[in-house]
């Protein structure tokens, strides 16, 4: 078997152990496919290597319908770390704060956007916030278990469908990772998200429209790792999630 393995000597603590154990738990729930785990210590985490492979229609849906039976799989509360895991972890290199709340908005307002406001200290994200733990932006769902990094990098197109690798995984909004998909672009996105809304019975009517607010937050581990224009964007999805009722 060809193998993937990732070093990084002087890694800060758990950044391999809880993406292992993010993986795991992706695994479990027998939705997605999910990069095996082969090998993992404190510097270094050893992955099986998937072959790569056109995205297709076919494959694309399927995986649509797959990520929603992954998110069904379910988490303990909004922040949930993943099973086996019991501290904070890491989005890209950025420290990523696994705490639960009771509600999705005061979950994102307190662990997806304070933490990273040094990066961008703007009025528009503290209202964001009030209007959060106001619960503004709640649903009925339930919290999913989401990948929480799902740019498309994440996600690998393989001869078989789909696999997923480098998670962030929590307890999440199930609109987070299909926010994450349109923000970068996928292959295949129309048909991804056509084929997700189909299998879902759990998202808002209008969760398009809430896209932008789920955007706020990798924009805002963007303006922490990179800067740059990740600030000014941050502001205008910010805005744009402000503006509904």
């Amino acid at each position: 078997m060809e193998t993937l393995r990732k070093h990084r000597r002087g890694a800060p603590p758990g950044f391999f152990r809880v993406e292992a154990a993010g993986l795991a738990w992706l695994a479990d729930a027998g939705a997605v496919r999910v990069a095996r785990v082969l090998a993992v210590d404190d510097d270094a985490i050893e992955l099986e290597r998937l072959p790569h492979a056109p995205a297709t229609l076919q494959a694309a849906e399927a995986f649509g319908r797959d990520l929603a039976a992954l998110h069904d799989a379910g988490a303990p509360a909004f922040g949930a770390p993943p099973a086996g895991w019991d501290a904070d972890g890491y989005i890209g290199d950025a420290p990523l704060p696994l705490r639960t709340e009771a509600t999705w908005g005061t979950f994102y307002a307190r662990h997806r956007i304070r933490p990273y406001l040094h990066a961008a200290r703007h009025p528009v994200f503290e209202a964001l916030c009030d209007r959060l733990k106001a619960g503004d932006f709640d649903d009925a769902a339930p919290p999913a278990r989401i990948h929480g990094d799902l740019w498309s990098g994440n996600l690998l197109w393989t001869p078989t469908g789909a696999a997923l690798i480098d998670p962030a995984a929590h307890g999440g909004h199930r609109i987070t990772d299909l926010a994450m998909l349109a923000l970068f672009g996928a292959p295949q996105l129309g048909r991804v998200l056509a084929a997700y809304a189909e299998a879902s019975e759990h998202l808002p009517d209008r969760w398009r429209d809430l896209v932008p607010l789920h955007q706020v937050h990798p924009l805002l581990v963007h303006a922490v790792l990179f800067g740059g224009g990740y600030v000014a964007q941050a502001e205008r999805a910010a805005s744009e999630a402000l503006s509904l009722p």
